[in-house]
Formats: C-alpha cells, structure tokens, sequence
C-alpha cells in the first residue's frame, strides 16, 4: 500500500516529490496524484493518529478501495488467540493471510493488520496482550511498609508484615498479612493467592528473599526445597528477579507502593487485636482497589482479571499443598534417627549414610541420592516415641520384634515355673515393655546356650535369693555349674535309699560293692 500519511508529513515539511519518492519507494507520479487529490479533498498534514493509509486511500482513492476489497480480520478471535502460549501476532497474521487468499479477498498487510488490532484492545479491552500474555507471571514479594496489632495485654505494638501478589496482565492484586516472613508464611501465602485467583500462573517471580531462594546467581539460583516443591505442585516455575533489579517484577513494585497508599495507610487509625480483625479489613479494602476503575482505560483490575486472565490460568489441584521441610541426619548404629524426640527406623545399610528428611504434619519420608529409602506416619505426643519397620532390621534382630510379651510367656510357660515366675518379674520391675523384652532376650539366650533344663533350675537357685532375680545372676549360676551340682545332689538321695543322711561310695570317693 502507498505511504499516503509519509507523503503528506513529508510534503508539509517542504520536501520536493522526487525526494519523498526515494523516501516512501514510489514514482513521482503517483506523489503528484496524491497531493492532487489531498488538496481537492482539503486533507492536508497534521493528521489525526486514528487516521491509516487505509483510511486515506478511501478518502482520496474511492476507486481503488472498492476494487481491492479487504477483508477486517476478527480482532475478538485474534484477542483471544494471543492469551495461548507460543502466539504472536506474527503467526496470527500469517495465518489470516492464508485465509484471505484462499477465499480470494485481499488481506491487510503486517502494520495495518497490527494498527488495527491495538486500536481495537485500547478501546474495547482492559488489557493489551502484546506487553503480557494473560496467566503468564504472577509477582510477589513482602511489602516494605507494615501494620500493626495491638497486644490486648500488654499494649504493645506488633508489626504485620504485608505479602503482596499481583498478576501483570490485568494488575489483579492479592494482599494478606503475616506476624513473620518465615519459609511457612510465604508458602501459605501462595497457596491462598492461587485460591483467590482461582487458578495459578505459569511463572512465579520472587524476590531474592531467604524463604524462597536459598543462594541468589544471576544465571542459576538456588530455588528453595520446600518453595520448589509448592510450585511443582501447583504446575508452576519459579523464576527469581535478579539482584537489584527491580524492573524484573515492576507490576508488584508499583502495586507495594500503591497498597501501602490504598490498605496500609488507609487502616492506621484502626486499632487491631489479631490476625483476623487485620485481614478481615484488609479483604475490604483490597476488594475496593481491584474495583476501582482505570484512568486511562476502561474495566477495572477485577474486570479484566474475570474476563481477560482467569481463563488462562492453570487449574488448581483438588487437594492444597501440604507443607514439607527438610532435614538431613546421618543414621546412627541403631538405624534410627531421632525427629521431635521421635525414633524413627531406616534401613540397616544405610548406617553412617546422610540421608535427607522430609517432614509434613503427617508423613516422615527418608531419602538418599534423591530416592526413598523410607516412609512413615508422624508420631506425635510429648514421650519418646517408636516407629520401627521389621524390614528396617538386621536378621538377627529381627528375631526380638517376633518375640512380644505374649509369646515369651507362652514360652516360660512351657520351661518350667521358675522360669515363668523370673520372666514374669522382670516385666514387673521395668516400666518400658522394650527394656524388658529385651532383658527376657537374653534369659531366652541363656536356655539356647546351655538348656532348658539348667535354665529352670538355674531360675530357681535364683529366686531363692532374691524375688526378682537380675540376667547377671542366673547367668552366674550356670557359668559356675551351681545347677549341676543341686542335680547331682537329688540323684545322688535318690540312690542311696529313703534316709536324706545316709552317704554313699561316691561321696567317699569309693566303689560300691553290689
């Protein structure tokens, strides 16, 4: 299409037609039918910015329009298309062209086609999808500006810190307030952003804050565990600005400012006893900012949020993010490490091994090398606590957890009285059943070692000294060979007739002579 506006504005600067010709790439003669037909039609430079060449080929070429006939893209469609990843208006109008050839109308080219789309997303939409795509990036950070509560007993004032999150496309805006900015608050805070949007962006962009980047680079930051594992839940990227470089986020920034105009200093006549009365107010005042109309355009940041962004955003999961924290530990000999004063086994190979801990209010999880190695449910309670798994276990250990109180009952039982009344005893005079079990263990031991027979006796030898017998003592009686003799001694009564004093050869040391 001939530069009609070029001639003109080069024309009232005093140029002369052969010089405009090499400036617009056309024949003088077609500039000299151009300024004819501006000064009949009394057009002349400066022009109004809404006016195209299009516009001036119908004014002043009428003929040519309607011979050419070209085809208004659908700007409603193009609008739409331009939300979906990968879209720009380069491949919109490529293909637009496409269609126009193939009904044989004639298409726009590239700047007319992009002229009229802006004019159309300035007049009739909030938002203008070539500076940002809807659903794309959602900024957060923590206000510099806080509120205050008042303690009800004490007086004194306690700062809220204020987390700010905005999406740039519409400038949608979501505020809450904090007692801390702690790993556990920021997470929270996201979570609640994602449910106020009702959906969650593509693209987080923190702050280089602590709680969501644990060491800041300019080409690879180090993400936090626990905040990477929310967005990777959620479907999302995190996405840091980098240092000092404010412009990487500038729709929250401004929105920092303009909240601690619009909510912070709006509240500070107000006095607050807890967190709820704080948010409670701030929802109120939060829901009259995203309501307040643009100046320069029209719809208001909720308007174009609803219906210009939401549908782009990702969908949120049915079940929220539960928050995890990591630990590491090295696992002790007794393959169990310790949480909250909480014992909790991990597989016997991996003594001395650094494994790291994930830790949610109801699953402990153990991995090494990034794998898991390990799984269970939380303990709870102010006692030291067991969660022990039998697969955990050595063979030989193994064997303890098989013999529970009932079974070495069952067991003494079949041993001999004696035997039962020192089990029994020992499970009276220890408070923890695990000390105990494993103190009968090793009575179980001894009767392996030496039999069930000598245990017996053993046990009874025992109980005549003391009602609860310690391990150390009946393993003295049978290490000495005490029980031997009380044996020797009955078979020996037994032979030598019914009188208990009446000695035979063996205990002279002689031969009988039958």
């Amino acid at each position: 299409m001939v530069k009609y506006r070029e001639i003109l504005r080069l024309h009232s600067q005093g140029m002369s037609k052969r010089s405009i010709a090499a400036s617009c790439g056309c024949s003088r003669n077609t500039i000299t039918s151009v300024l004819e037909r501006a000064t009949e039609c009394v057009i002349s430079w400066p022009l109004s910015e809404d006016v195209t060449d299009g516009d001036l080929q119908g004014y002043l070429f009428p003929e040519r329009s309607n011979v050419q006939n070209h085809r208004m893209p659908d700007y409603e469609y193009i609008h739409k298309e331009l939300a979906k990843k990968g879209v720009t208006l380069t491949l919109l109008w490529e293909e637009y062209c496409r269609t126009c050839y193939q009904t044989g109308e004639t298409p726009y080219m590239y700047t007319q086609f992009c002229f009229h789309y802006r004019k159309y997303a300035n007049t009739t939409k909030a938002t203008l999808r070539i500076k940002r795509k809807p659903g794309e990036l959602m900024e957060v950070d923590w206000a510099g500006q806080t509120a205050f509560l008042k303690d009800n007993i004490t007086g004194d004032k306690l700062p809220a810190y204020i987390f700010v999150a905005t999406l740039p496309c519409s400038q949608y805006t979501y505020v809450e307030a904090f007692l801390s900015q702690n790993l556990e608050n920021w997470i929270t805070a996201h979570i609640h952003a994602f449910h106020f949007y009702e959906g969650v962006a593509n693209i987080i962009v923190p702050d280089n804050l602590k709680t969501g980047v644990d060491k800041s680079n300019y080409w690879d930051p180090k993400i936090n565990r626990s905040y990477y594992e929310m967005a990777e839940y959620y479907g999302a990227a995190v996405v840091p600005a980098r240092v000092r470089r404010p412009k990487d986020k500038p729709s929250v920034e401004g929105n920092v400012g303009i909240v601690s105009t619009w909510i912070i200093a709006a509240l500070r006549n107000q006095t607050f006893f807890s967190l709820r009365e704080l948010n409670e107010a701030i929802q109120i005042k939060l829901e009259e900012f995203n309501q307040k109309p643009f100046q320069k355009k029209t719809g208001s940041r909720q308007t174009a949020f609803r219906e210009e962004e939401k549908f782009a955003l990702l969908p949120i999961p049915f079940k929220p993010y539960e928050l995890a924290t990591w630990k590491t530990a090295i696992v002790p000999l007794d393959y169990h490490i310790v949480v909250d004063k909480m014992h909790y086994s991990v597989p016997y190979e991996y003594v001395k091994h650094e494994v790291e801990i994930r830790i949610t209010s109801k699953v402990l999880e153990l991995f090494f090398n990034h794998i898991r190695i390990a799984s269970h449910m939380r303990l709870t309670g102010t006692k030291e606590g067991f969660s022990t798994i039998p697969e955990h276990m050595p063979e030989n250990h193994r064997m303890y957890m098989e013999w529970d109180k009932d079974h070495i009952f069952d067991w003494a039982d079949k041993v001999g009285e004696h035997t039962r009344t020192v089990i029994d005893a020992i499970f009276t005079a220890y408070k923890a059943e695990r000390q105990a079990q494993k103190m009968c263990m090793g009575v179980i031991k001894l009767a392996d070692r030496f039999s069930l027979e000598r245990l017996e006796e053993a046990c009874r030898q025992a109980l005549l000294y003391s009602p609860s017998p310690k391990l150390n003592s009946i393993k003295t009686i049978l290490k000495q060979g005490t029980d031997k003799s009380s044996t020797t001694t009955k078979s020996v009564n037994k032979q030598s007739g019914s009188f208990s004093f009446t000695r035979g050869a063996d205990y002279f040391g002689g031969k009988r002579n039958d």
